[in-house]
């Protein structure tokens, strides 16, 4: 909302929570389809999403949801796998609990991955670390690459390029719908190495309507080590109960996709 969504921060830091063993399959950004008028320009996109951003943020008074964490690691110290389903309740303005349904597969990727990263976030609810990861011009610089037709709706394609070189910032591109001024699409990488040993690392993230609000659907984050191996962790969100300001839970699965 305000800031950098938590899931993306996931992936950022599923890159520092590995060591040495990370990886993925790192992919290439594609080019996007160029509309031959563009509406608005950068300034007037990004003033937009910061301000809707901050509408939605204040109206979203709370959520349940679902998520599915599953990490595959291959490489030069065998492989591993693990999968953890987790029930989440979040409640403005900044508190997320978090309760563990299931684990199964590789202790270590349990405690030192999925325990890490739930922790992590809750502590990236913290108002200073909010300010330091919001996607803003005190964070990020900006720059229009186009307007396209997605599954969603019509979107601005927009770089972003952080300011510091911040291991929980990133660089990449944004989709931002052109109706509601939110993120619907991610394609980044950190803007820096989480880690001595990450060699290269990737992040897709992509975010569905529920009621009036943008929240996480996928995460894929996937990144490769300096001696070798390959890591892609997936988070899949379903079952979202939201709460505004003003009315009752409005429940929504998003387990069969959205729209």
């Amino acid at each position: 909302m305000k800031a950098l969504n938590p899931s993306v921060l996931l992936g950022v830091l599923l890159l520092s929570c590995l060591r040495p063993w990370h990886s993925a399959t790192a992919q290439s950004l594609s080019t996007p389809a160029i509309a031959p008028h563009t509406v608005l320009k950068v300034e007037e996109v990004v003033n937009q999403l910061v301000q809707r951003n901050m509408e939605r943020a204040q109206a979203l008074a709370a959520y349940r949801g679902t998520r599915v964490y599953r990490l595959e690691y291959r490489g030069f110290t065998g492989s591993r796998s693990a999968e953890m389903v987790v029930d989440v309740s979040y409640r403005s303005p900044r508190t997320k609990e978090f309760s563990i349904r299931s684990e199964t597969g590789s202790r270590l990727v349990i405690e030192k991955v999925f325990h890490k990263l739930l922790q992590t976030e809750k502590e990236a609810l913290n108002e200073d670390n909010q300010a330091g990861i919001a996607l803003n011009r005190d964070n990020y610089q900006f720059a229009l690459l186009g307007y396209t037709s997605t599954p969603t709706g019509p979107c601005y394609i927009l770089s972003v390029e952080p300011l510091t070189k911040s291991k929980l910032l990133y660089r990449g591109r944004i989709w931002v719908d052109a109706q509601d001024f939110a993120v619907v699409r991610i394609e980044a990488e950190p803007a820096k190495s989480p880690s001595f040993w990450t060699k290269e690392s990737r992040i897709e993230q992509a975010y569905a309507k529920v009621g009036d609000f943008w929240l996480p659907l996928s995460n894929r984050s996937s990144s490769t080590i300096r001696l070798g191996g390959h890591a892609e962790l997936t988070i899949t969100y379903q079952d979202y109960q939201v709460t505004t300001a003003s009315s009752p839970i409005l429940p929504i699965s998003l387990a069969h996709g959205y729209r």
